[in-house]
């Protein structure tokens, strides 16, 4: 949870209030964040030491992560301030950012805007820096997915380009430094520095970095390590230029709207910004920031509901003020437009919390709950649970295996084709070992019979877990199925032990081995690369409607699936979905 530490005075002057620090704690615990300490209550405060309040944040909860943001989401709390109108100022030539095609190798994604007639003080340009390094740490994921940069439009000269050039190409004078650099004497100078030298590994070792020209083609920032000495920014810097460049396109708008909306306030016409356009590859173009609020669309009914009160719409509209939403009644809907400060809000429930929050925790009337329920395991828990007990008993040993695993285990090691549509692909994975959801239990069993070889033969083992396939159809866009995997090794395959716990399994869920009518399942002669031809069969399930699924499979494992996985007996094994017998 990240801290902030406000001046104590300050703060008070703005909310027209002096709060003794009983009082102050009572109002953060109401607006749901917690006063950690008041330095004036540790102790006599040294000569022209001012008292801090040092307040913890929630996580998510980004615009309150500076002083700007603080005062004014409480002074609208308070009621003795209105919610900002933030307004982007139409230009007829905005400044213009174009990127290169080579950017998709590092850092494809790049946004800015322009705050004008800025006036910093020391205070107020502290906060600014202070409120970035914050994002960085917090948002921005250590600047891996965000980083910022900001500069005095003054000194560079638009329109400019976003460009990924190789290390000894990039030549600049770094922040706050005299020599000139490229990019590998950038690397190896910030190698020293303790804050620096954190961020150095995310381009390290790409060929090419990322860097920011301007017209005249001099260096603005080699982002995510370092802006230029020429276009830094002073408390005499009137116009900010702000570029953000990201590998998530999405907290990069979030990056950009909270630095504008937190201090455009101090811009000579308040609350407004001059867009930037940017230009990508392929042609398309957009302007930035993305004022456009969003709505979500909720009711009287589903808030009191949640929060345990009894308010009108009218009323609800009124307590929603208070946590800068503006709410309007459209029937018997409330449509609540969501301030652009507030990335957190995602859906109803969160727009309840607030209204609790408004309302007061202490206020929310304390009822007695007269729903008696009761609860029990969900179906297909219960189902698996008796068939990992029917396989347990039956003296085989169960395995848990991560749901995570390399692409190539996944397929080609099982001598399975790629189509596209089934595995779920993690986009940043951490390393080569997870980079798919499993659609099959099956390799998770092989590497762990490979782990374990210095363990006595024959080896029984079996898992029921859920595998991931992609579902478009889904919320989502994924759904999950419950599979069950029994695996054995030994001198010999041994099919009949395999397919003799599959039996034991299939009886024990009162799906009895059969071909005449009724519910049951039988054993089909089938194709299948994972295992020996002529050695593997489709599992087929009948229901008691008739219908019959091929649910699984059964066979000898391949000699050459056995090599991939680093095997030296043979292996014979099933695997079932389970799921049709709820």
């Amino acid at each position: 949870m990240p801290t902030l530490a406000v001046d104590k005075e300050e703060l008070f002057a703005h909310l027209g209030n002096k709060y003794d620090t009983e009082q102050f704690s009572e109002l953060c615990f109401e607006f749901g964040i917690e006063l950690e300490e008041d330095t004036s209550q540790e102790g006599e405060l040294a000569p022209g030491e001012r008292a801090q309040l040092k307040i913890d944040i929630p996580a998510n909860r980004y615009d309150l992560l500076c002083f700007e943001g603080l005062s004014r989401a409480l002074g609208i709390f308070l009621g003795i301030e209105e919610t900002p109108k933030y307004r982007v100022v139409p230009v007829a030539r905005p400044h213009r950012i174009t990127v290169a095609k080579e950017c998709a190798q590092i850092r494809p994604y790049v946004v800015g805007a322009i705050l004008r007639g800025v006036t910093f003080t020391e205070e107020r340009y502290k906060s600014f820096i202070d409120l970035q390094d914050k994002l960085h740490r917090n948002l921005c994921r250590k600047r891996t997915l965000v980083s910022i940069g900001t500069h005095d439009l003054q000194t560079v000269q638009g329109p400019f380009t976003y460009e990924a050039r190789k290390p000894e190409d990039i030549k600049f004078v770094p922040l706050n430094q005299t020599e000139e650099m490229d990019g590998h004497r950038v690397i190896k100078f910030y190698e020293s520095d303790m804050y620096i030298k954190k961020f150095l590994d995310i381009i390290r070792n790409s060929p090419v970095y990322p860097v920011i020209y301007d017209a005249n083609h001099t260096v603005m920032s080699l982002p995510p390590l370092i802006n230029s000495e020429h276009s830094k920014i002073t408390m005499d810097t009137k116009d900010v230029f702000i570029e953000i460049t990201a590998t998530d396109m999405t907290k990069a708008v979030i990056v950009l709207n909270i630095l504008l909306t937190m201090f455009s306030c101090y811009c000579k016409d308040p609350f407004t910004v001059e867009p930037v356009e940017v230009v990508y590859p392929d042609g398309k173009s957009a302007v930035y920031p993305e004022y456009e609020p969003r709505t979500v669309k909720t009711s009287s009914t589903y808030l009191n509901g949640i929060v345990g009160i009894k308010q009108t719409d009218s009323e609800i509209v009124g307590l929603l003020k208070r946590m800068s939403m503006e709410a309007t009644v459209q029937g018997s809907e409330i449509s609540v437009k969501l301030p652009l400060t507030r990335p957190d809000v995602l859906q109803e429930c969160d727009i309840a919390e607030d209204l609790a929050i408004a309302f007061g925790y202490n206020n929310i009337p304390r009822v007695q709950n007269n729903a008696a329920t009761v609860g029990k395991p969900l179906a297909l828990n219960t189902l698996s649970d008796i068939v990992r007990h029917k396989m347990a008993m039956s003296g085989w040993i169960e395995a848990l295996t991560l749901s995570l695993c390399s692409h190539k285990e996944n397929f080609e090691f099982i001598r399975r084709n790629d189509k596209g549509d089934e595995a779920v692909v993690l986009e940043n994975p951490k390393s080569a070992e997870y980079q798919v959801c499993r659609t099959s239990l099956l390799p998770g069993l092989l590497k762990t019979i490979r782990e374990n070889m210095k363990h006595a033969m024959p080896y029984k083992i079996f898992e029921v877990s859920d595998v991931v396939f992609k579902a478009p159809s889904k919320e989502r866009g994924t759904r999950n199925e419950r599979h069950a995997c029994g695996l054995f090794s030994g001198l010999s395959a041994q099919f009949e032990v395999t397919q003799g716990l599959l039996d034991a399994v299939m009886v024990a869920i009162a799906v009895p081995p059969s071909t005449e009518s009724g519910r049951h399942y039988y054993l089909r002669e089938s194709e299948n690369p994972t295992y020996l031809p002529g050695r593997c069969a489709s599992v087929m399930y009948t229901d008691k409607n008739g219908v019959t699924t091929a649910i699984g499979s059964i066979g000898v494992i391949h000699p050459e699936v056995l090599t991939n996985f680093e095997l030296d007996y043979p292996v014979s094994a099933f695997e079932i979905n389970i799921e049709h017998f709820v």
